[in-house]
């Protein structure tokens, strides 16, 4: 999978995420009412509400975007129902030919640890009959439990050549009360980002590996050691834009080919009609407000690079 990530990439030129993120008062009224007058103020009419929302934001940007990361906490709030738009926006982003990132950051060890690899990126047997539950692309892992917690997915990764982006160091500004504690001198991070780079070299692809990392863009110095560290791994950078990450902090997630990174936005483009900057879109063509942020997000890291 990590080969039609970069070729996704390669072929729209554009090196980010859309995350799937949704929150309902992201979604403009027209939908919500829409939603509510079939199925009333419910966790049903909720989850359709967040369903049209997800749809409308894919077919404005599709064709310009290699992959889109559905956050699933952003789903599981609005209990079976919003599993159910979590899995129906899954499904519709890998017919529009994207590559589906699913957050969901597991971390537990042996028997639990491999559920959550098999209901996220593997098939699931039921008598005589196997099934892909969620049927993710890649999957957001927490290594805190260490290879324990680790190894059931990279079994399930190497069985359906999926793969996992593992969190190393995040973009949230309390991240360094674990994160950046040194060990024997050297930060926990680092060694975290060593340890990724060890277990990708037992799912290479062609360049790189089917395991990545997640380094958050408003640290860019240490995503500077962190590339170095982990030269086949691809790092999934959250922070740009509403966390403050801009390209110019990001070249250095990059290696020298301009591939390495894929750089994550959320709400700053499926909440973009709510901008000064696309206020002129308006509510009703929110999708187009989207559309015009994935353009200026993908000229804004483009130039970035070009001047590195």
């Amino acid at each position: 999978m990590i080969q039609k990530l970069i070729s996704n990439i390669q072929k729209t030129k554009a090196p980010i995420v859309v995350g799937l993120d949704p929150m309902l008062n992201y979604i403009p009224q027209q939908v919500k009412d829409k939603a509510f007058q079939e199925f009333g103020e419910t966790l049903e009419g909720a989850a359709e509400a967040i369903w049209q929302y997800n749809k409308e934001i894919v077919d404005c940007t599709y064709d310009l975007i290699p992959a889109v990361k559905p956050q699933i906490a952003m789903y599981e709030q609005f209990g079976i129902e919003g599993m159910k738009a979590f899995k129906k926006t899954v499904d519709y982003c890998k017919s529009k030919g994207l590559v589906v990132i699913g957050d969901v950051k597991r971390g537990d060890i042996g028997s639990t640890s491999a559920a959550y690899a098999t209901g996220h990126l593997g098939k699931v047997q039921v008598g005589s009959k196997t099934y892909s539950a969620f049927d993710e692309d890649f999957a957001t892992v927490n290594p805190y439990l260490g290879s324990d917690g680790i190894k059931p997915f990279m079994e399930v990764c190497k069985e359906e050549k999926k793969g996992l982006f593992i969190l190393v160091k995040t973009s949230n500004p309390s991240s360094g009360e674990f994160q950046d504690q040194l060990i024997n001198g050297k930060p926990l991070y680092e060694m975290v980002g060593e340890k990724v780079a060890q277990w990708g070299e037992e799912c290479m692809g062609d360049q790189y590996s089917y395991i990545g990392a997640v380094v958050g863009a408003t640290y860019p110095e240490m995503g500077k050691v962190l590339r170095k560290v982990m030269p086949k791994s691809y790092i999934l950078v959250p922070g740009y834009g509403a966390q403050g990450g801009k390209g110019a902090d990001l070249v250095h997630f990059f290696n020298e080919d301009g591939l390495g990174a894929i750089v994550n936005s959320s709400r700053g483009i499926i909440a973009a009609y709510k901008q000064e900057k696309y206020a002129k879109y308006g509510a009703e063509h929110f999708g187009e407000a989207s559309r015009a942020a994935v353009e200026d997000m993908v000229t804004d890291i483009n130039q970035a690079l070009e001047n590195r």
